[in-house]
């Protein structure tokens, strides 16, 4: 790659957006990240600060930018509640905006716009609302639901009919990487489940609902994908899925997991994290002094419980089975897989390394009761 090609990265502190920064920095690209606010982490790219449902502070921030020949859209807008607010009218509305906002300022402002990449994800197959027909394939007609996906597709298609710019969508499953205060998370927030039931001496217990099959994606591996879509002709226009390749069950990985965070595992327990972990800031803040972690803010490392709720299936009672067909992007020239719990136990030594996470260790009991009981029990 050559300073050429400069790629603007939307949503550029978030799991995709950081490692798609990551990786084109490393290809020699002139890197721009976009997000509301400052990086708070070591880069190179330039930088730009904008609220993206602004529309004039949009097109004032990126007037004095020239020579992006490449969008790679990651942003989201999440609403409190995040998984009621995936079917609200507003989330939908102001997602449609943003994308729209950001794309009119850049085609006044960048002339030689070659290729847009739209993230999105298995909402579109209706994965929200239930378990879809396996595996999903990227021709599947759009769920009936509302999605905001869906607007922002339709805008984009026609906003590109005639345009001297391209587009490719992707859709990756359970996005597992290195960012912080992201709402979607999972990483994180399993690392920190651990190391609190570890300093209240209590087992690793998997907290979810009825087990179901499902994939995930390491974030670097989606990056590389992005940067393919944005290069090779044949994605001009199309959608692909994308997986690492294989497959898991949560109560299957999740000894491993314990493992790799050091704590024992335990019998399952189905719990909420979202009703008891924000009860658990006090253990928290003594895993950080006994270990010397930095000092982020609980609320900072893990922004919503409620996604791994989801994610493990919490309050399931019969298997939400998750599977997408990749065979479109492996005929279209994408190759690259690993394995799911390779990527665990890489972003897990990140965290610990990073002093997020504290290191695997023997672990210390407290006396504190363990996450899943309410207070009283």
């Amino acid at each position: 790659m050559t300073a050429s090609k400069t790629v603007l990265i939307a949503g550029a502190r978030g799991v995709v957006g950081r490692a798609a920064l990551a990786h084109f920095e490393a290809s020699g690209s002139r890197v721009i990240g976009l997000s509301r606010r400052r990086p708070g982490f070591a880069t190179s790219a330039e930088w730009i600060t904008a609220d993206l449902t602004q529309p004039d502070a949009v097109a004032q921030a990126l007037a004095a930018t020239s020579g992006i020949t490449h969008l790679v859209y990651a942003a989201v807008h999440e609403e409190a509640d995040l998984v009621a607010g995936w079917t609200e009218e507003g989330q939908i509305a102001t997602n449609l905006a943003m994308l729209r906002n950001l794309l009119t300022a850049l085609e006044g402002s960048a002339t030689g716009l070659r290729h847009v990449t739209l993230l999105q994800g298995t909402k579109a197959y209706g994965i929200h609302h239930g378990p879809f027909p396996i595996p999903a394939r990227e021709s599947d007609p759009p769920f009936i639901a509302p999605n905001f996906y869906y607007d922002q597709q339709d805008w984009l298609h026609e906003r590109a009919s005639g345009a001297a710019w391209t587009f490719t969508i992707l859709r990756p499953q359970l996005v597992c990487g290195f960012a912080l205060g992201n709402p979607m998370n999972a990483v994180a927030a399993i690392g920190v489940y651990g190391a609190i039931c570890r300093e209240l001496g209590q087992p690793f217990r998997f907290p979810g609902g009825e087990p179901c099959i499902q994939e995930a994606v390491d974030a670097d591996l989606l990056a590389r994908a992005i940067a393919w879509a944005g290069e090779e002709p044949r994605c001009a226009g199309e959608t692909y899925n994308i997986t690492n390749g294989d497959v898991f069950t949560w109560p299957i990985l999740w000894p491993r997991l314990a493992g790799m965070l050091g704590v024992e595992p335990g019998a399952a327990h189905p719990h909420a994290l979202a009703r008891v972990m924000p009860g658990h800031r006090r253990a928290w803040e003594r895993v950080v002094s006994r270990h010397g972690l930095h000092p982020h803010a609980y609320d900072e490392i893990v922004a919503n419980w409620a996604f791994l709720d989801f994610t493990l299936r919490h309050g399931e009672t019969r298997p939400r089975h998750s599977i997408m067909s990749t065979v479109k992007c492996r005929q279209h020239g994408f190759h690259d897989c690993i394995d799911t719990e390779v990527m665990f136990a890489r972003l897990f030594r990140r965290l610990q390394d990073e002093r997020i996470l504290p290191p695997a260790g023997a672990h210390e009991a407290g006396q504190e009761r363990p996450p899943g009981a309410a207070a009283g029990e």
